[in-house]
């Protein structure tokens, strides 16, 4: 019969990334409303840069293989309308981070 492993091995590898996340964690505890507007700059820059890699990945795609058929033409477009979409959701997720913070920071504060 095989002998049965325990779980906890399995979280092994994850425990670097534990301890690595846990102190921005505790940082942005401690910081309050100022952590939460840091947060909302972090997902902003995020939004912007993953709508600037979608435009470029669908720059590099007609200019490395040319105009597609129509179909693969609608499917590349269709790709980086969704990437965009959800860039922007990210964008004003960080954005409305960053007003609950600095209202809290001066209404509490």
């Amino acid at each position: 019969m095989r002998a049965r492993q325990s779980e906890t091995l399995l979280l092994l590898p994850l425990l670097p990334i534990f301890f690595v996340g846990i102190f921005p964690m505790l940082l942005f505890g401690l910081l309050g409303f100022l952590g939460i507007s840091l947060f909302g700059i972090l997902l902003i820059c995020v939004g912007l840069s993953d709508g600037l890699n979608a435009n470029s990945n669908f720059n590099q795609q007609v200019i490395v293989h040319g105009y597609a058929n129509r179909a693969s033409r609608s499917t590349q477009a269709r790709d980086l309308h969704s990437a965009t979409r959800f860039a922007l959701v990210v964008d004003m997720v960080g954005a409305a981070l960053v007003t609950v913070g600095v209202c809290g920071f001066f209404y509490f504060g």
